[in-house]
Parts: structure tokens; sequence; C-alpha cells
């Protein structure tokens, strides 16, 4: 493994973690089984994932 491939597996890891490329994997999931729907925005995205967040708490610090 190259130091380059090092440094993106880190990179991958830490975004999963930190939730970074939750709305890229939401787009690849929504192409794939919703084609036919429209895709919200990055914006309307995350302001609906935090919305969910507050309504339906689940297993986390605060």
């Amino acid at each position: 493994m190259t130091i380059g491939e090092l440094a993106r597996s880190v990179q991958w890891y830490v975004m999963s973690i930190m939730g970074d490329n939750a709305y890229a994997k939401y787009c690849a999931h929504h192409r794939a089984h919703h084609p036919d729907e429209p895709l919200p925005t990055e914006k309307e995205f995350w302001k609906a994932k935090h919305r969910d967040a507050e309504l339906n708490p689940r297993s986390r610090c605060c």
C-alpha cells in the first residue's frame, strides 16, 4: 500500500465516522432505488436529517 492509498483510506474512514459522506451514500441509494423521484439538495438532505434526529432521538451522548 502506497502513502497515497493509506491517506485515502484514512480520509474515507474519518469521513465515514463523522458522517461527511452521508449525502453521497444517500444519493447513490436514491438513484438506484428511486430514479424517477427528484433528488433533494445537500442542504435539504441535512436539514431533514437533523430534523429527524431531533424528533426521533436515538442512542447519543446528549
